[in-house]
């Protein structure tokens, strides 16, 4: 990831050596101006150029390759400018990511979220290395702090993004993406997991915790 000096998130980007002094620094469409610039601000003496470039991938589940995807709950390989067609619609793989409770830019992900909130600090994260921007409120956050909500999958008759998420008669999330009867969300974390809640006045329970 890349973070502010206060941990909140810039953009997640995976990194590809292609060569000795060459790497691929792979983000989300219309991230790439935004790791440019941070990148540029941080490269000082260095004797590194930075250079935009677009590419399509697709991931093969039950794959294995170059770049390890498991971004939709199964183990898979993420393949650049591959001319592989999909066979799963993009509901079907909306549903997949739902159910592995795996964070998206622009839905679960943005520069509000905490990455401990969306469970990055167990992905992205080395807490053996350092120095970076946003490392000591990472660290004392996963030390001597918790976080208030956590990312959860819901199992839902019908939902919409945006809609609050009710353990009783308090408010304890918002949906953040819906699919059919699956629905992902921040949920506070108090909130036990296979619990009864409801969204948008209809009953739904909690898969994860």
């Amino acid at each position: 990831m890349l973070l502010t000096p206060k941990a909140r998130l810039i953009a997640t980007i995976l990194v590809v050596r292609r060569a000795g002094d060459d790497f691929l620094l792979l983000t989300e469409p219309g991230l790439g101006d935004a790791v440019s610039s941070t990148l540029l601000r941080a490269r000082f003496a260095a004797k590194v150029e930075i250079e935009p470039e677009q590419h399509a991938s697709v991931v093969a589940l039950g794959e294995e390759g170059e770049i390890p995807n498991d971004e939709l709950g199964e183990p898979g390989a993420e393949l650049i400018d591959s001319d592989l067609e999909p066979t799963l619609s993009a509901d079907e793989v909306e549903r997949l990511r739902i159910e592995a409770a795996r964070p998206a830019w622009g839905k679960e992900l943005d520069d509000s979220i905490l990455p401990a909130e969306a469970g990055l600090d167990d992905t992205h994260v080395s807490f053996t290395k350092g120095c970076y921007p946003g490392q000591e409120p990472i660290a004392r956050l996963r030390h001597r702090g918790k976080v208030n909500r956590s990312l959860r999958a819901l199992d839902v008759e019908a939902a919409q993004p945006g809609e609050e998420i009710h353990y009783g008669e308090k408010v304890v999330g918002r949906v953040t993406s819906a699919v059919g009867d699956r629905a992902l969300g921040y949920v506070r974390v108090e909130v036990p997991a296979g619990a009864e809640v409801s969204v948008g006045g209809k009953t739904a329970r909690t898969l994860s915790a």
